[in-house]
């Protein structure tokens, strides 16, 4: 085959007669750091394979060298009973392997059938492309519109352009990286018919999730590492989630403990009747949006993705100005004109729902990301630079140690580029930095986006703990069970338009599910009580 280097191929273990793929003793080293360590591993076709691990298990690696995105150090990949060598995602895609990746690859000055038509071979750039994706789009539950720019889109939105991208070439295997860590349970539930179809027509799926209750609804079998080695191989249909999360972490993982918010304290943040116009053909417009978050209190935005909560988040955060200075207060402020340093210098802390690149940036070391947000400081605080060239990289340092310590950010070196590490250990990251400050308010966005249950676990108790010590925090989430894990009122954005809240206690599912599909939500749901916004 062109595309790949074949060589011998080691006999055969039992049942590989069938797989459509096997891993043979597979490890990567990275230096003198072992990121997999003789993985083996047997997919078949018609099977739901799940991968399994805490961040930095090892997962993404391994399936980085059977996309051909990195090469092992040693063993060998056998795709159909020939030990081959897949020398790059091309030759991958050559052979029938597709990849959805956690983080996406997409151009966002270019529409989506732009992107999507860089990514196929020349005999699928059609001049029905458009039509096709809108189809197909369609047909599996994940509408896009083909002429609309990705730089206006959702992250779930760009998650489905990925989908449907790698569903285009019609894959005998599909390697799903955290797909639907930005779906709604909705899109989930159309991804997963559309993935059972897939197996019917006798295409394997390799599933990495850290979402241990749909692994076990979905998957037919399950590969388990830690510390890059393979620690289980199981049905995970037998298992309990408790289970599946123990053989991940290796003891107990850790229940969110949650006191009730007995008594709130002082407004900290306030919205006032705030209107943001989106300055993209293809945003959602803030309308007439009010809200009061009180210190001591979770306030959670619920939410389908693409209903403003990008815009949300950066109105918030300062990253856009709003035209009137009052809309939004902190700390009995207005600070509506205000622009990102300047609402952290009055105790104000945000977490974008896009670590790598927003939340921080890839080249730069840890220490260096550590930076980006403590330059500007509320008064109290002790600075960690006086002028670029009074950089104190021993505060800097120490920061970082402390993060990585107390949020478990594991990576190859204390002071790694921010890029090398996985995505949960990046997420951790940035949380961490951003509660290290002890801020008086949070505006966190998407908190535990594409983490394991440990590492969930770990960032929602800290939330919680921040709250009961005196922070308003605000978090904008589409994953229902960590609404109800976290908040003490919940209010829910739709087509820009922003419910009254109401107590955690006093909503269900339902309730939620009716809000996110109102036309106008400004108006409570009549069988909930208003819960003090």
């Amino acid at each position: 085959m062109s595309s790949s280097t074949l060589t011998e191929a080691a006999p055969s273990s039992k049942g590989s007669a069938q797989a459509l793929l096997a891993v043979k003793s597979v490890s990567k080293k990275f230096g003198d750091f072992v990121a997999n360590d003789a993985i083996d591993l047997s997919l078949e076709a018609g099977k739901i394979h799940a991968l399994l691990g805490e961040n930095g298990a090892g997962k993404s690696t391994l399936v980085k060298m059977i996309y051909g995105a990195l090469q092992p150090t040693s063993g060998q990949i056998i795709w159909q009973g020939e030990a081959l060598c897949i020398d790059n995602p091309a030759a991958a895609r050559e052979l029938g392997i597709g990849m959805v990746f956690q983080h996406f690859s997409l151009f966002e000055a270019l529409t989506v059938t732009e992107n999507i038509s860089l990514a196929l071979p020349p005999h699928l750039r059609t001049s029905d492309l458009e039509e096709r994706i809108a189809s197909l789009s369609q047909d599996y539950g994940l509408p896009l519109n083909p002429q609309a720019l990705v730089v206006d889109l959702s992250v779930g939105e760009r998650q489905r352009i990925e989908i449907v991208r790698c569903l285009l070439q019609e894959p005998r295997l599909l390697i799903m990286d955290e797909p639907t860590a930005v779906l709604t349970p909705q899109e989930a539930e159309a991804l997963f018919a559309t993935l059972n179809r897939l197996t019917t027509e006798g295409c394997a799926v390799l599933y990495i999730s850290h979402r241990l209750e749909e692994v076990k609804q979905l998957c037919h079998d399950a590969t388990i590492l830690r510390h890059g080695k393979v620690v289980a191989q199981l049905d995970p249909q037998l298992e309990t989630a408790a289970t599946l999360a123990q053989h991940m972490v290796g003891t107990s993982v850790h229940e969110v403990s949650r006191q009730e918010c007995e008594q709130s304290g002082e407004v900290a943040l306030q919205l006032s009747n705030l209107k943001q116009m989106a300055d993209t053909p293809f945003g959602v417009h803030l309308l007439d949006i009010n809200l009061q978050v009180r210190s001591g209190e979770i306030m959670a935005i619920a939410g389908v993705a693409g209903n403003g909560q990008g815009e949300l988040f950066s109105v918030l955060s300062g990253e856009v100005i709003n035209d009137v200075a009052g809309a939004i207060s902190i700390q009995g402020e207005a600070c509506g004109q205000m622009g990102i340093n300047a609402r952290r210098q009055l105790h104000a802390a945000f977490v974008p729902e896009e670590r790598n690149g927003h939340g921080a940036v890839a080249d730069f070391s840890l220490t260096e990301n550590i930076l980006l947000s403590r330059h500007a400081v509320a008064d109290g605080q002790q600075p960690l630079h006086k002028g670029w060239a009074g950089i104190d990289r021993a505060e800097l340092a120490s920061v970082n140690q402390s993060v990585a310590k107390k949020y478990d950010v594991r990576s190859a070196s204390i002071d790694a580029e921010a890029g090398s590490l996985s995505g949960g250990n990046l997420q951790k990251f940035v949380v961490g930095r951003e509660l290290e400050r002890q801020p008086k308010v949070l505006v966190i966005n998407q908190p535990t986006w594409g983490v394991d249950a440990g590492a969930a676990a770990l960032i929602r108790q800290a939330l919680i703990d921040l709250s009961r010590q005196g922070s308003a925090i605000l978090v904008i989430s589409q994953d229902l069970d960590e609404i109800f894990e976290l908040a003490d009122r919940i209010a829910v954005i739709s087509r820009g338009h922003l419910s009254a809240s109401h107590f955690a206690s006093e909503m269900t599912r339902e309730d939620i599910g009716l809000l996110m599909s109102k036309e106008e939500t400004s108006h409570p749901v009549s069988s909930l009580s208003e819960g003090g916004a």
